[in-house]
């Protein structure tokens, strides 16, 4: 048996006491991590400096920087999640469904946990608190693969939490880090079959496309998040500066910050400028097509490949469009599913975008940054899910679980 294996086995032996273990028991180890993450704060910051110092030699940019780094204030953050998904309702055990058939038996079917959950994600230290929270929430053991960025943020983060664990009688392989960064161990992780039942890669495009692309047990697919702000000739034009600059700036390396800006033809003149400055707050490079340029002189020309791409950085591409229609029509061609935006003070035209932009959120006059598990009331979110099977949008409590049919009988036979 490979360390992977011998891994994966002790993962799948924590996953049968998961299944079983009652809310209260499940909670009193979520709120006991939180106090550990605390706890360990001092450890966790200097593992963390050690990361972003490493970060900082290999030039790292500087948004990267931000989603690698950890503050007293961050780690806090962790725990209050961990709190929080401990308030939320045990996704185990809802009835989804009771019937009696016509020939007296009686099925029910209910939520169960997954199994054995394999998250593979960068350089985003949240991630390990957010995915063992909601992994043992909803009864399910995880295999963590954080970046080699994170690595010793991770090793601090992990090691707190499986104290704890072990602290309230459950198995510390409830949660498990693989602490080798080398790809190898990374492709075999994506054909464990037999021991992980599903697997979520969380980063850029360039790791969703490895996984899919070489995953042998079942993936559900977090796509990355090119996403678009649509400023229509209804607009008020400062609200749309104040979404465009929070969706692209408070944290442009995740996967709900804007990437494009679309504006429509008849209030470019007015809007770009605007909307521009207040760019230039955060110093925001814009590529901008031929037209858009001629509002935005400091813009550098957008080349084809500015269309479609998720930057992760202070970048945004501006495009011109002659309506709603030619909007929806670019995002179809260029969007990932992920959240697009529409800000117009007209209904119809706003109902005509939410209808017609096939994504997993759609939002009129808001920022695409609330596309958060958090800010949907889910506690938390384990990934962003831009598929339509099983599940889609943030990855929550209820998307964590499968379900099974129990059928009570009194003797029939077929």
């Amino acid at each position: 048996m490979t360390e992977l294996e011998t891994i994966g086995a002790a993962a799948k032996s924590a996953a049968r006491v998961l299944m079983c273990a009652d809310t209260e028991t499940k909670n009193r180890a979520l709120l006991a991590i939180a106090d550990a993450l605390v706890g360990a704060r001092e450890e966790i910051l200097a593992a963390n400096r050690e990361d972003v110092t490493a970060g900082e030699n290999s030039g790292m940019t500087r948004a990267f920087l931000d989603r690698l780094s950890l503050s007293p204030e961050r780690i806090d953050g962790m725990a209050e999640e961990m709190r929080q998904v401990a308030a939320l309702p045990d996704p185990v055990g809802r009835v989804l469904s009771d019937t009696v058939r016509p020939n007296g038996l009686h099925l029910t079917k209910v939520a169960v946990p997954i199994g054995v959950i394999a998250v593979i994600y960068e350089a985003r230290p949240n991630v390990t608190a957010d995915s063992a929270a909601l992994c043992l929430k909803s009864g399910n053991a995880v295999i963590l693969r954080g970046g080699r960025e994170a690595i010793h943020s991770n090793t601090a983060i992990v090691r707190a939490m499986r104290g704890a664990l072990r602290g309230v009688g459950l198995p510390e392989d409830t949660v498990t880090l693989i602490e080798d960064t080398d790809r190898a161990v990374t492709q075999a992780l994506m054909r464990l079959n037999g021991y992980v039942d599903l697997l979520i890669p969380r980063g850029g495009a360039g790791l969703i496309r490895a996984v899919v692309e070489n995953a042998t047990v079942p993936v559900i697919e977090t796509g990355a998040g090119t996403c678009h702000i649509y400023v229509d000739r209804d607009a008020d034009v400062p609200m749309a500066a104040e979404i465009v600059f929070n969706a692209k700036t408070s944290r442009p390396s995740v996967c709900n910050a804007a990437e494009c800006l679309l504006v429509d033809r008849a209030i470019a003149a007015e809007a770009l400028p605007v909307i521009a400055a207040r760019l230039a707050e955060k110093q925001v490079e814009l590529r901008a097509d031929a037209e858009a340029c001629a509002f935005l002189p400091n813009a550098l020309p957008a080349t084809d490949s500015d269309w479609g791409r998720e930057y992760n950085d202070y970048i945004m591409a501006v495009h011109i469009v002659s309506g709603v229609d030619e909007a929806i029509d670019f995002i179809a061609r260029y969007g990932t599913g992920h959240s697009e935006c529409i800000v117009t003070d007209n209904p119809v035209t706003a109902e005509r975008f939410l209808a017609r932009v096939d994504a997993a959120a759609v939002y009129h006059n808001a920022s695409t940054r609330f596309t958060d598990g958090g800010e949907f009331g889910l506690g938390a979110e384990i990934g962003i899910s831009t598929q339509k099977l099983h599940a889609r949008g943030p990855l929550g409590l209820e998307e964590l679980t499968s379900m099974k049919y129990i059928v009570h009988g009194t003797g029939q036979v077929r």
